[in-house]
């Protein structure tokens, strides 16, 4: 267990830096936000097979966790409103 929460630790920047350029860079809802980052932490968690010996699973699980503390687990239950890249119309 210590091994999947130090490798979360890891990767937990890399998730952050990569959901916040998702963010900048498409315009997506709000309330998708935490399931991006849960995607990409499942995908970062798996891909860093060269890094350590840890299985698959524990791999993806100390991924989600990164992608969870990526965004903030409490986002997930909060209804938001409104897309990440807001459209800058003075009308």
């Amino acid at each position: 267990m210590q091994q999947v929460l130090l490798f979360a630790t890891v990767i937990s920047p890399f998730v952050f830096g990569v959901i916040e350029v998702v963010k900048k860079a498409f315009r997506i809802p709000k309330n998708y936000i935490p399931l991006i980052s849960m995607g990409i932490g499942l995908l970062a968690g798996v891909a860093a097979f060269p890094f350590t010996d840890m299985e698959i699973m524990l791999r993806a699980w100390a991924g989600v966790g990164a992608g969870l503390s990526g965004t903030g687990l409490f986002e997930i239950v909060n209804k938001r409103e409104g897309f990440s890249k807001q459209e800058n119309s003075e009308e």
